[in-house]
């Protein structure tokens, strides 16, 4: 809306008008302070209901004044504040007018309110009203005669209300002090009845006492004789009458005494009943304190009111010196006026003058609105004139540079002519070569795959034996070269036999040169066909990767019945067995060969009994350890069979090291022995140690092998451990990010390795993991509902919108922060802070979307009973499953991502979050510590500062980190923008890594071949 009157005073530099806020608003007193009597009765507990409702009532007539008085407001509905805290106060001081400003415009858009007032701060036009000022003022007086009077209408309502207060709490009084004699006369009563018991109880022992012995009397007389019969019959005659008189006596007593007994039962009721009467009076008394607390209260505020009402008073009689102060105003605002046009005037002459130019417009364009922007701060035409000149100067200046430029340009000019005849005659020649290739098509334009099923192709005929290994070498050597004769003949041959074919390919062998290394993955999994966790990533990532800078990389996968076949192009089985050992027999190997993501791959399916890869699921088998060991030994005998000579063969975690002690014990005898073996890896948490005798299955020698520096297991000498043996025969030792390859050479981080890889440190190194940047792109992004990109990152808003909808999320609060997390949940990955997270990120104010599994059933099972806790919730949603499309939209749709592992080896999920503009917040361990800096560490250059971390793996670190970056978010939503397109343009892709490994790779094959020389 626009700005207060006085505000915009103080903007034009006036200090006449002394406003104590700057906030855009006239001085209103608090809200909270002029609460009418009706808003703190509403918290109170009165004596009935009727009073509330009266006192709602009377606080609702005066909020409807309000609200017509303030139309503009900003506050709550439902809030209940009185028209008198809507009125400002002003006071009177001098004005300056010292200062001109460009433009001044005040519009009256609601002759009822000052908020109704614009003020325009760009026009160049004054339009000033004396006549609305004057209703303006008239306004104000009548505002305050409208406070005062609701002033006492509250007053009158709490003077009401003590009343009533008062008249309530004599009558609880007066209750109070008749209960209380009640209560005394009762006493005196009881006390009265307890001493007759007492005596009664006496009389009645006596009674019981002579009754006992007249008994015995009489026994004694039934065993006398007849002479005592007579002696006893006299003497009763004689005590007859002293007898009965003693029964008439015993009768009453007993009278007397179920009289007291009925008198006793009776009074106990009316103690009873006056226990029940204490405890009301209790309860009255409790309401009297209250009553009590209510009263001082009330008075409080209407002491509290009459201060405002003297203030309200005292504003009144400032009001009258309003006009005057407002004429004086008027009349420096027309002197205002002239000196602005003075000053329009002079600016139009700088603009006549920095118009004289017009090739540097633009630059003169700069310069005048630098002169408007000066204007304002002129106090006198001469120094206008003297900013005029330096204006001039300046425009000299670039006259001259701009003159300098022409001059070189026309040197350019002709050095570019001399230049053209050379350009055409390279055209020309470019243009035959052109037509000689649009022939068949650019070599260089065919798609990886079409190299890929070359290779294939092949290898095929090599392993059917209808070509030679030497043939098979060097045709391979024109795949390498992208060689367009071998491009030719394939599609020559297409409409060919096979027979045909192969010897139209065999008519190009020559000896030729590989232009790069030849690098030969042996892996358990590689994505997407078989993936379960980064090392699937790993494989196809870097392998692309070496690819594009010119190597030769293939792949060698278990055929599993549970991959995604439809990731895998020209899938088709070799008519071919390849055999290899086991438990001492052998066994038939299918061989399938496809192409992944523009790379061949080979995939072995084992024709053994047991069937190892028809399992429906890639691990977690009872002989995982005989699976791998299998398939270990089958790849080397394909590489084997198939006459490659690879410089070198990579293998990855526990499943695959079996493949470096085979290697060198087993088939480098045989003449397979032209590579170098580099063992990766991804988490030495999982090392697939077996009894010893388990490796004879394989081939291998379990009692040469079982030794401390070879496979035996650190930790149990009649166990081996395939990684152990990995890091023992492979001459390069890798793991996923320099600092998880420091951290597991320590006992802590190790998993007791730590002294083995200290012993081989020389061959051992981190390399941090890249990620595909072709595959996670969010511009590209088929899975976003909206692809963006750093320079235009308004698409992540409405792919936040779109996944609230998809989930059923709250989209009540666009800026609400939505925080991602996508993982296993496992221990590793800090399970329990995880947890933490969700209930912490409510508290702030957050939405929480989790997205993964856990192979452990009770960690699944206490997930899904908080997942079916927050089914219905607004702002939380677990799925408890992997989904690949909604991996993407979650990494599109978050703000930020939660990465608490315990240990994190690389780990890639931070990088995919940075690539699609979610900030992480990850715990310094591992990958994570070196992928992710934070924001708030001045050790860092800013350049790379891209997240928010913590060190202690518990509940307060965690808390730190998410609190600063919702802090960040929330408050400075300008530096977060900024840090989103920071972390968006970051390299995580796979180009550095790639390189790294094509380092270590050619220094091991070029020291292996200096060692053959010599």
């Amino acid at each position: 809306m626009a700005v207060r009157l006085s505000t915009w005073f103080l903007r034009q530099g006036f200090g006449g008008l002394n406003c104590k806020h700057t906030s855009g608003l006239l001085p209103f007193p608090s809200s909270h302070r002029l609460l009418p009597a009706s808003c703190k009765m509403r918290q109170r507990n009165l004596s009935s209901q009727h009073k509330r409702k009266q006192l709602k009532k009377a606080s609702h007539e005066q909020s409807l004044t309000n609200g017509d008085s303030q139309p503009n407001s900003d506050e709550d509905s439902d809030s209940e504040i009185a028209s008198v805290g809507n009125v400002p106060i002003l006071n009177q001081e001098s004005i300056s007018s010292d200062v001109v400003h460009t433009g001044i415009v005040v519009e009256d858009n609601n002759a009822k309110d000052l908020s109704g007032l614009i003020v325009s701060d760009e026009t160049k036009s004054l339009a000033i009203n004396v006549v609305d000022t004057e209703k303006l003022s008239g306004i104000q007086l009548e505002d305050l005669i409208g406070m005062i009077r609701n002033a006492e209408k509250n007053i009158l309502l709490l003077n009401q209300a003590r009343v009533r207060a008062l008249e309530e709490l004599e009558k609880i009084l007066t209750e109070k002090e008749a209960l209380q004699g009640e209560i005394n006369t009762l006493e005196m009563r009881l006390a009265e009845t307890d001493a007759r018991i007492k005596v009664a109880t006496q009389e009645k022992i006596h009674v019981e006492l002579l009754e006992d012995q007249l008994e015995k009397l009489q026994n004694e007389l039934t065993h006398r004789g007849g002479s005592q019969r007579s002696e006893v019959d006299m003497f009763e005659d004689q005590n007859d009458p002293l007898i009965k008189e003693h029964k008439n006596g015993l009768s009453s007593l007993s009278m007397e005494l179920n009289s007291l007994r009925s008198e006793n039962l009776s009074l106990k009721n009316d103690i009873q009943a006056l226990k029940e009467e204490l405890i009301n009076v209790k309860s009255t008394d409790e309401r009297v304190v209250t009553l009590e607390k209510e009263r001082s209260s009330l008075e409080s505020a209407m002491k509290d009111l009459e201060s405002r009402m003297s203030v309200s008073q005292e504003g009144v009689s400032k009001l009258s010196t309003l006009k005057v102060e407002y004429k004086d105003l008027w009349e420096k605002v027309e002197t205002l006026q002239v000196l602005l046009d003075k000053a329009t005037k002079q600016a139009d002459q700088a603009i006549i003058v920095l118009q004289q130019n017009q090739e540097l417009r633009k630059k003169v364009d700069k310069l005048e609105e630098s002169l408007e922007e000066v204007n304002v701060y002129k106090l006198s035409s001469e120094k206008m004139q003297q900013y005029n000149e330096l204006m001039q100067q300046k425009i000299r200046l670039l006259e001259d540079r701009l003159q300098r430029s022409d001059e070189e340009i026309n040197s350019y000019v002709q050095l570019y002519q001399e230049s053209v005849k050379e350009f055409q005659d390279a055209l020309d020649s470019l243009k035959e070569d052109s037509k000689r290739k649009a022939i068949d098509g650019s070599v260089d334009d065919m798609p990886q795959e079409f190299w890929s099923r070359l290779l294939l192709i092949i290898d095929g005929w090599l392993l059917e034996k209808k070509i030679s290994i030497d043939d098979a070498k060097l045709l391979r050597d024109m795949v390498w070269k992208r060689d367009g004769r071998i491009c030719e003949a394939y599609k020559v041959s297409k409409e060919k036999t096979e027979r045909e074919a192969v010897a139209a390919f065999l008519r190009l062998t020559s000896s030729t040169t590989s232009p790069g290394l030849y690098v030969i993955h042996i892996a358990a999994e590689m994505a997407p066909v078989a993936k379960v966790g980064g090392l699937g990533d790993v494989v196809t990532g870097l392998g692309k990767a070496l690819q594009k800078r010119g190597h030769l990389v293939e792949v060698v996968l278990p055929k599993y019945d549970c991959m995604q076949y439809d990731h895998v192009h020209d899938l088709r089985a070799l008519d071919v067995v390849v055999e290899s050992h086991f438990d001492g027999q052998l066994f038939k190997n299918k061989v399938w060969v496809g192409s992944v993501e523009g790379l061949p791959v080979y995939f072995i399916e084992p024709l053994h009994p047991d069937k190892f890869f028809w399992r429906g699921q890639f691990y977690g088998e009872h002989d995982d350890f005989r699976r791998f060991s299998f398939f270990s030994r089958a790849a080397l005998e394909l590489l084997l069979q198939a006459g490659k000579n690879p410089d070198i063969i990579h293998c990855h975690d526990w499943q695959t090291a079996f493949v470096a002690p085979l290697y060198w014990d087993l088939y480098a005898p045989k003449g397979l022995n032209s590579a170098r073996i580099c063992f990766t890896c991804h988490n030495f948490e999982y090392q697939g140690t077996a009894p010893a005798s388990y490796l004879e299955s394989c081939g291998l020698d379990a009692h040469h092998l079982n030794r401390p520096d070879r496979m035996q297991d650190n930790s149990a000498h009649d166990r081996i451990n395939p990684v152990k043996g990995a890091v023992v025969f492979s001459n390069i030792v890798t793991t996923v990010s320099p600092t998880y390859a420091q951290e597991v050479r320590t006992a802590e981080g190790g998993r007791g390795l730590h002294s083995t890889l200290n012993s081989h440190s020389r061959k051992f190194i981190g390399v941090l993991n890249g990620i595909d940047t072709d595959a996670w792109n969010p511009a590209t992004d088929a899975f976003l509902k909206v692809q963006y990109s750093a320079n235009d990152i308004q698409g992540k808003g409405e792919n936040k919108e779109a996944i609230r909808r998809k989930l059923g999320l709250s989209s009540a609060d666009v800026r609400k922060p939505l925080v991602g997390c996508i993982t296993r949940l496992v221990p590793q990955k800090g399970v329990h802070l995880i947890r933490h997270a969700m209930y912490r990120t409510l508290e702030l104010g957050g939405q929480f979307i989790l997205l993964g599994s856990s192979p452990v059933p009770h960690i699944q099972r206490e997930f899904e009973g908080i997942a079916n806790h927050f089914q219905n919730h607004d702002d939380i949603r677990l799925i408890l499953k992997y989904d690949e499309s909604l991996s993407h939209s979650i990494y599109g749709a978050s703000d930020m991502f939660i990465i608490p592992s315990i240990f994190e080896p690389c780990g890639l999920t931070q990088m995919i979050a940075m690539r699609y503009g979610s900030i992480p917040i990850a715990r310094k361990t591992g990958g994570l510590h070196d992928s992710v800096f934070d924001v708030d560490d001045d050790t860092i250059p800013n350049q790379f500062r891209n997240g928010f971390t913590f060190l202690n793996p518990d509940e307060q670190g965690l808390n730190g980190a998410l609190e600063r970056a919702f802090n960040l978010y929330l408050n400075k939503p300008e530096i977060w923008k900024q840090l989103v397109q920071k972390v968006m343009i970051m390299d995580f892709s796979w180009d550095a890594s790639a390189a790294q490994y094509e380092e270590l790779y050619a220094n091991s094959v070029a020291r292996a071949r200096a060692a053959n020389r010599t």
